[in-house]
């Protein structure tokens, strides 16, 4: 890779920090000071507003939802970076794991196995990427009310459309990965 410097392309200024001291690492960097404003001042709905407490009051086709626990439930979610990825959210708005009682914590991981298992059977998917992000300065969309992903991975699912058209081709509709995840889950 050629480093660009302090050009000027279609009225971005492209960083030239490879001018500065320091040893160059293995790692590109895609700047985005445009996140500042969301990144300073979040963008966090208010508890009445907070979409996994809406949710679960709406019907499971509406909200995405693909099962219901006695604490937790699962959703699908709305942005996905893949084709069923998943949200296991507990019903109690707490923002926090440790926050969560021990009954959303087993019912979390309990759900999170059943979602890896009719995921497999559904899409045969080869892997998952499984996390929370804790907090707004870790990432968290929604930070106020606890969340894990679960997302399925293929050996070659990803592109390069993210990368050159900022575009995430997914190959299912949210309601057909809904309805199918629904109906292969087991029943209690």
């Amino acid at each position: 890779m050629v480093p660009i410097g302090d050009d000027e392309l279609d009225g971005v200024v492209v960083d030239g920090s490879y001018e500065l001291a320091g040893v160059p690492d293995a790692f590109q960097r895609l700047w985005t000071p445009h996140r500042m404003v969301y990144i300073q001042h979040g963008q966090q709905p208010d508890e009445d507003d907070c979409p996994f407490c809406v949710a679960p009051r709406m019907s499971d086709e509406k909200a995405l939802i693909v099962a219901r626990g006695t604490h937790a439930y699962v959703i699908l979610n709305l942005f996905p970076y893949n084709s069923g990825h998943l949200l296991v959210c507990p019903y109690r708005h707490v923002a926090t794991y440790d926050d969560a009682t021990d009954e959303e914590v087993a019912e979390i991981g309990s759900l999170t196995q059943t979602a890896m298992r009719v995921v497999k059977q559904v899409s045969r998917n080869d892997g998952y990427n499984i996390g929370m992000n804790q907090g707004k300065v870790a990432g968290a969309g929604i930070a106020d009310h606890l969340h894990q992903h679960i997302v399925p991975r293929w050996a070659l699912d990803s592109n390069f459309f993210p990368i050159i058209a900022k575009t995430k081709a997914l190959p299912q509709l949210l309601g057909d990965v809904r309805q199918s995840i629904a109906d292969a889950w087991p029943a209690n």
